[in-house]
């Protein structure tokens, strides 16, 4: 199981596919306050969220309020600023992956704190940074790819009863 952490996010529509890679993944998605939006049952209903039953979604006041709750962790900061890339990292089972809020990423004075843990997703020099979403996806994939995806489906159910072209 992974751990996605989002500190501050201000799209709900980005929190809405980071919940459904939860819910596909089984990771618990950690949301930091201030949010940009309400999850509420109705608000989460309203907006069509029909997989969000499948997310263990726990909300925290501030980042002092998420380490006290969840101290001794196992944590990557994914950041533009990063100087290594996420491939670099080995992944553990339990890992905490941190996202910073869309405009202005982790905040600094915690990727100065923990420098041997941010790690960065390649790209090119004039691109600012991918969106929020696919980061989280692409990340997450990569963790759990290193640790075999535990629990989740490798192969379809497509059956074939014909060779193409027949």
């Amino acid at each position: 199981m992974l751990n996605i952490v989002l500190v501050e996010p201000e799209i709900p529509q980005n929190c809405g596919n980071i919940a459904r890679t939860c819910a596909a993944t089984g990771s618990v998605l950690h949301l930091i306050k201030p949010l940009g939006f309400d999850i509420s049952d109705k608000a989460v209903k309203r907006a069509g969220l029909d997989y969000w039953h499948l997310v263990d979604v726990r909300v925290y006041e501030n980042l002092a309020d998420f380490f006290e709750k969840n101290p001794n962790i196992r944590f990557w900061l994914l950041s533009t600023k990063a100087p290594r890339a996420y491939h670099e990292a080995t992944f553990q089972d339990g890992d905490y992956l941190f996202f910073g809020k869309e405009t202005k990423g982790l905040p600094e004075e915690l990727l100065y704190q923990h420098d041997e843990n941010c790690l960065r997703i390649p790209m090119r020099a004039e691109a600012r940074s991918l969106n929020l979403s696919n980061a989280v996806a692409l990340t997450t994939y990569e963790a759990l790819r290193q640790l075999d995806f535990p629990n989740l489906e490798g192969e379809g159910k497509m059956k074939f009863s014909a060779q193409p072209n027949e």
